[in-house]
């Protein structure tokens, strides 16, 4: 009986521990739900909690700085000693590939175009597109806009941004550029043909300039931006091509000027 007795309460205890043990696990599992949660990097977007709005929350860099980009060209400060750009760009650059990267089209191409600033080089580096443009011009965006992606070996940033507009016909050039698409999310399309660089230029090379930051982030600021005043003429095909494949509205709404004085060459 006493044997019986304390075989029963060895049973107990064994249960009683179990039980304690698995409840201690349990407890431990949802602590660290959270925790796996809040360290589970969020992907920015351009719409809801992950949208230009809230970048500065969760991305690490500069979105919340104080001179950022884009901006609304409103007032402007004529400057007769803005230099003509001082662009070296190939007449038969090689394409290497096409890239959705899910938040916009970027045709990559190998190294050699250029500009020069202030006596330093910037390299060519990508162009992609943003539907509609970043910038505007007096409250009002274009239906398109191509930024060229320039920088230095001491990783100073310079952006060209080409406005575009909509035209029935599209220009060699840009239609060279969209037989390549379409292309779906993450997907890279071999190019491996040579193009002219020169035609995503307007032929009226005056501009607008001011310090600004990159439009995504890390947001970086003291990015040199020229946004040319003549714009370009796209098809309509290929603007909707775009439409259809890059997010809605990727486009980050327009920043603070805070001071600074928007430059225009004559």
């Amino acid at each position: 009986m006493k044997r019986n007795f304390l075989i029963l309460i060895a049973g107990f205890a064994f249960a009683t521990s179990c039980s304690t043990e698995k409840k201690q696990i349990e407890e431990q599992q949802e602590q660290q739900i959270p925790t796996e949660e809040a360290n589970k990097k969020k992907e920015w977007s351009y719409s809801g909690e992950t949208g230009p709005n809230h970048w500065a929350e969760f991305e690490k860099g500069n979105c919340g700085g104080k001179f950022q980009s884009p901006i609304d060209i409103l007032e402007t400060e004529a400057d007769s000693t803005l230099q003509p750009l001082d662009i070296h760009y190939s007449t038969d650059t090689k394409i290497h590939e096409v890239v959705n990267n899910g938040h916009s089209i970027q045709y990559n191409f190998d190294g050699g175009d250029y500009i020069t600033l202030g006596g330093e080089k910037y390299e060519l580096k990508q162009f992609h597109f943003h539907e509609l443009s970043e910038h505007t011009i007096k409250g009002v965006h274009f239906p398109m806009v191509i930024h060229l992606v320039h920088v230095s070996e001491s990783g100073k940033y310079a952006v060209f941004a080409v406005m575009a507009v909509e035209s029935e016909d599209n220009s060699p050039a840009f239609q060279f550029l969209d037989g390549y698409l379409p292309l779906a999310v993450d997907e890279k399309k071999p190019v491996n043909a040579t193009f002219n660089m020169n035609d995503v230029i307007p032929e009226k090379e005056q501009y607008y300039a001011y310090t600004g930051s990159l439009t995504t982030p890390p947001c970086t600021e003291g990015v040199q931006w020229f946004i040319f005043k003549q714009p370009l003429n796209v098809s309509l095909k290929m603007i909707n091509d775009l439409r259809a494949l890059m997010p809605v509205n990727n486009y980050r709404n327009v920043q603070p000027l805070n001071g600074r004085v928007v430059k225009e060459s004559l």
